[in-house]
């Protein structure tokens, strides 16, 4: 088991965003479509994952969205969606 204090975390997070804000307000990714493997599948690491499916950095994007406009959206699922882009986002800035 790892634990990660919600404080640190937040601290990271604030970091991060402030180095990608260096560049300017807005983030801008190459991809769009990328390969999701399914929560039971993704820490199996002694099996290949078998059910892979296509996800969409616009869509995953557009829930988080959503969530801001209205907070009765907010579900525990958009670490996922925010975890899809924080990925390309990362990738993007590390290329």
């Amino acid at each position: 088991m790892v634990e990660i204090p919600v404080d640190k975390l937040k601290g990271v997070f604030d970091l991060l965003v402030e180095r990608i804000s260096a560049g300017g307000q807005v983030v801008e990714i190459d991809a769009e479509e990328f390969w999701s493997v399914p929560r039971d599948q993704a820490y199996d690491v002694y099996n290949e994952p078998r059910d892979l499916t296509i996800g969409a950095l616009s869509d995953s994007w557009g829930y988080l969205d959503d969530m801001l406009s209205d907070p009765d959206r907010v579900v525990g699922y958009g670490f996922v969606w925010l975890s899809e882009v924080l990925r390309a986002i990362g990738d993007e800035a590390s290329s």
